[in-house]
């Protein structure tokens, strides 16, 4: 009896205690093991264990004769528990400096909550490429890692599970919206900030791979290190709070896919002096660029139809703003507090309704609004713009005459034919197409059957021209075939790419799915690589206007300047 009842203290004594005595399985080669079935194993937490230095976590382990394929590594497995609640939860987390490195295989799938908690002292992760889940807090505190490359296979972020890695500089994630949108699920506008927090001053420079169709919300919220962000053509959307309070933010570049940008998506970036919104967003969210106090001016396209209120609330460095013809709602307070104003430019022939407090009273009183030729009586009848008290006919920026110029067209290529669009309701494309020999004409597809440079603009009547956009066709030679021989000449099958190269960015359209382009200065230095999305490719660039550069896809190499 006695025996039996110094049992049942024991286990009494070991529940109390919990994760200060917690069991584990076997130990193999100093690391130490939970058995999770027949052939899994998990690696797990042991107090005292001397878990340090360049830790490689093998994919296979035995206990006797049986084998076991690692398959997690279990919650606070590498952590230090200072002291224990009289429940037997942790009371206290210790640091643990001693961990540098640690090397994950394979076949790990998941990683639990606070299981690299507190490691100070760790330098480096590489994940495991079939990695589903990271716990809640997994690296927290975790001070000394400098970059992090989140693989492909992530599905789940948990938490603050990089909460105070303050070292951070460098982030990879191949899949921004994926992730986003399954890791912050519990609380979006906060579990997302958290994840990197206001403490991740380091990181600095932003490049979001070609992959990423949207990122979510409050993605990057809080990182007032972050100086500049380049956005790929492949994402058309940025969420709500994704880049909110990026204090330092001072240069961003939101490629020509973007459709919406989401409430406060910029909000609080103090230090943007200017943005250029690009054609072919439609709406710009609720406080989107509310309280960016450095910006001074910005380009809103002519295909958006929604400034949602408080868009550029607070804006009080902003002197001028355009506002196109597109537009057809503006929200409450959309430019309130925007007191530096001095004009603003309505391209607008029949002005939308606005509120009272759309602009500041000094804004109505002092700054001149400008409107297209022939409308200033509809703006004299339209309540809250018949509250400015000067208003001229033309564009002071000198537009020619006045006019407004059509938009710049976009071309594109599929199934063997050239498209072309501007966003100015009704201008006609007009292209040029060169080779051996020179075609014009107007419309808006083409029929191609051998390599051209094109060039395209649009033109309205009322309006002044619109810049030129240029780009390459070229054909790029696949296998030769000895089907469809006619008179003993060998068919050889190929397939045209579309090569735009403007502004720093790169596009190839007409690709193959996943095909490899490679860019090269002309003294052969590689300065990117991209995989094509969908049949397109986007890389952005430092490269500078006039510079020649060289595409290569597959075998076939191309010159092309950037314009």
């Amino acid at each position: 009896m006695k025996t039996r009842v110094m049992k049942v203290m024991l286990l009494l004594l070991i529940s109390m205690v919990g994760i200060s005595v917690q069991a584990y399985d076997f130990e193999d080669g100093g690391l130490y093991y939970n058995i999770l079935s027949s052939n899994t194993v998990e690696l797990t937490f042991k107090q005292g264990a001397a878990y340090q230095g360049n830790i490689v976590i093998p994919s296979k382990v035995k206990k006797g004769a049986q084998e076991y394929t690692v398959i997690a590594i279990g919650a606070k497995a590498f952590c230090r528990i200072s002291s224990v609640n009289s429940d037997g939860t942790a009371n206290d987390y210790g640091s643990n400096s001693y961990v540098q490195s640690v090397t994950i295989p394979n076949t790990v799938v998941s990683i639990g909550d606070h299981a690299f908690y507190g490691c100070n002292g760790l330098t480096s992760v590489t994940f495991s490429s079939s990695l589903k889940s990271i716990g809640e807090y997994a690296f927290q505190f975790c001070t000394a890692l400098s970059s992090l490359a989140i693989p492909n296979s992530v599905t789940r972020i948990g938490n603050t599970a990089f909460y105070y890695c303050s070292g951070l500089q460098k982030v990879i994630v191949n899949d921004i919206a994926a992730w986003c949108r399954i890791a912050f699920y519990d609380n979006p506008l906060i579990n997302a900030h958290h994840l990197f927090s206001d403490e991740n001053t380091e990181i600095t420079n932003l490049v979001i791979p070609n992959s990423v169709t949207s990122i979510g919300n409050s993605a990057f919220r809080g990182c007032s290190g972050l100086i500049s962000v380049t956005i790929p053509n492949s994402v058309t959307t940025i969420g709500e709070y994704a880049f909110y309070y990026c204090t330092g933010l001072n240069s961003v570049t939101i490629g020509n896919s973007v459709t919406s940008i989401g409430n406060y998506a910029f909000s609080s970036c103090t230090g943007l002096t200017s943005v250029t919104i690009p054609n072919s967003v439609t709406s710009i969210g609720y406080s989107a660029f509310s309280s960016c106090t450095g910006l001074t001016s910005v380009t809103i396209p002519n295909s958006v139809t929604i400034i949602e209120g408080g868009a550029f609330r607070d804006c009080y460095g902003l002197t001028s703003v355009t506002i196109p013809n597109s537009v057809t709602t503006i929200g409450e307070n959309a430019f309130n507090n925007c007191t530096g104003l001095t004009s603003v430019i309505s391209k607008m022939e029949n002005p939308c309704t606005i509120d009272s407090n759309c602009f500041t009273q000094d804004v109505f009183y002092n700054s001149t609004l400008y409107v297209p030729q022939g409308t200033t009586n509809k703006y004299k009848s339209t309540n809250y713009w018949n509250k400015f008290i000067y208003i001229e006919e033309g564009d002071p920026s000198g537009g020619g005459g006045g006019f407004e110029t059509c938009a710049k067209p976009t071309i594109g290529y599929k199934n063997g034919k050239l498209t072309f669009n501007s966003t100015t309701s009704g201008a006609t494309c007009y292209y040029s197409i060169t080779d051996t020999d020179i075609k014009t004409g107007s419309g808006k597809e083409v029929n191609l059957t051998v390599t051209y440079n094109v060039s395209v603009y649009a033109s309205k009547a009322g309006y002044n021209n619109s810049q030129t956009a240029t780009a390459t066709l070229c054909w790029i030679d696949t296998t030769p075939t000895t089907e469809g021989i006619t008179n003993g000449v060998t068919q050889i099958p190929a397939n045209a790419v579309l090569i735009q190269a403007h502004d720093g960015f790169i596009s190839i359209s007409g690709l193959g799915d996943s095909e490899r382009v490679a860019i090269y200065q002309t003294d052969g230095k590689q300065v990117a690589t991209a995989k094509a999305y969908n049949g397109n490719a986007s890389v952005a660039t430092n490269i500078s206007k006039g510079t020649p550069v060289i595409v290569k896809i597959g075998e076939k190499a191309v010159k092309v300047v950037m314009q």
